[in-house]
């Protein structure tokens, strides 16, 4: 992992508690240094008993969650915190393998950092990721409605025709966006800039929450009729719920976890 200068937090989220989850000793002692200096109370746990144990004991206001753990992994680590509440996640991957950092998407995770990285850029996207999360004076207030959809940006609760809808944070973020914005098409890069408040970063993470989104808010994810594809522009939301009329397209295989949805 690539060492840098102590980073100073520029502000968002201090006092917040952060797990580091992570079974090697240098990776987590960095990360605990980074984070602390920054102003977050760490606690850490090098395994998934462990961290299981710990975030039952004092529960985190986030996870840094190491992909690659001994006996246990990350992902069944995060299947079962999430199962026991709401909690934030940036998974850590210590390969390049994009079918790994699929499935920390897919299993929930907020973000991921494929290993070596730097220090500063996680605290950046811890910040990123809390701020979105942890109320504050800057966080859009009012209910949106479309289409049977119901986002109370406030509460950060989302229901579907009064039955609730269990959102992750980006999940929550990406369709009180769409909701926002009914009829504009968005780009992927449009979206990682709007949503997630990057300039740079993987687009396979977009196209992962869409898909995931379309799951939880379409009748029929396969044939979705709120949040279209607009292929080779991006995506759009039709508030009226209703495709737009055209020939069918011709049959395609499944789309590649790094393009459109």
């Amino acid at each position: 992992m690539e060492q840098q200068q102590p980073y100073q937090q520029a502000g968002g989220g201090p006092g917040a508690r952060v797990l580091v989850v992570d079974d090697d000793p240098t990776v987590a002692e960095v990360v605990s240094g980074y984070l602390d200096r920054a102003g977050y109370v760490v606690d850490r746990a090098g395994d998934g008993p462990d961290a299981l144990a710990r975030a039952a004991a004092h529960w985190p206001d986030l996870v840094v969650l190491d992909l690659m753990l001994p006996g246990m992994d990350g992902l069944e680590v995060c299947r079962r915190m999430r199962g026991q509440g709401p909690v934030p996640v940036i998974m850590l991957t210590a390969r390049g393998d994009e079918d790994d950092r699929i499935l920390g998407l897919e299993v929930g995770a907020d973000d991921y950092v494929t290993k070596p990285f730097s220090p500063r850029e996680l605290v950046l996207r811890v910040e990123s990721v809390l701020r979105r999360t942890r109320p504050g004076p800057a966080r859009p207030q009012g209910t949106l409605r479309a289409a049977g959809l119901s986002v109370d940006r406030a509460a950060r609760r989302a229901t579907k025709n009064n039955a609730e809808l269990a959102l992750t944070i980006r999940e929550f973020d990406l369709l009180a966006f769409f909701l926002r914005h009914p009829g504009r098409v968005f780009s992927r890069e449009d979206l990682m800039r709007e949503v997630w408040g990057w300039d740079f970063g993987d687009l396979s993470t977009v196209t992962v929450h869409v898909r995931r989104l379309r799951g939880k808010v379409e009748d029929d994810p396969a044939r979705p009729q709120l949040i279209q594809t607009v292929w080779g522009v991006g995506y759009r939301f039709d508030a009226t719920g209703t495709a737009s009329p055209g020939p069918a397209p011709a049959p395609a295989p499944s789309p590649s976890p790094s393009g459109e949805a």
